[in-house]
């Protein structure tokens, strides 16, 4: 239940501006997720969420784009762990299957990571097609999947 919860607070700050801790709970209440103000707490600090500046003047939470290589391994145990139900890579094609309802929260992880080698990605209700910039880059990234499912 938490990494579910968790992916959706993921897919709930990149679709929406939300600036406080009572409207994430609300969207995630609105989603059909029971939580308290102390729990969602924690999962922002465990997600490496933060406040920004918007071009409005107001302030958002957005995903922390300091040390990738951290915050690539954070997430994908977090929010990666439970949710994968199957991954695989034809050439430079990675293809991962999510729980239903995950594959949004999944690839804007994925984005959010500003990987250099992923060229972007396409999300569905179960599926994420990541575009990498080569092959071994493909391999590469399915092997860390791998590694961080075993």
């Amino acid at each position: 239940m938490k990494s579910q919860r968790q992916a959706k607070i993921m897919e709930i700050i990149s679709t929406k501006d939300i600036e406080t801790q009572e409207q994430l709970l609300q969207a995630l209440q609105e989603a059909g997720y029971n939580s308290t103000q102390a729990t969602i707490s924690r999962d922002i600090k465990e997600l490496r969420i933060v406040k920004e500046l918007t071009s409005f003047g107001t302030y958002r939470y957005t995903t922390s784009s300091k040390d990738g290589s951290h915050t690539f391994s954070t997430r994908l145990n977090t929010i990666f762990r439970e949710c994968i139900t199957g991954f695989d890579y034809a050439q430079n094609i990675v293809v991962i299957k999510t729980m239903p309802g995950l594959a949004n929260a999944a690839a804007s992880a994925i984005d959010a990571m500003n990987m250099g080698v992923v060229l972007g990605t396409i999300a569905g209700d179960d599926t994420v097609f990541i575009v990498m910039r080569d092959n071994n880059a493909a391999a590469a990234f399915c092997g860390e999947i791998r590694n961080l499912l075993s």
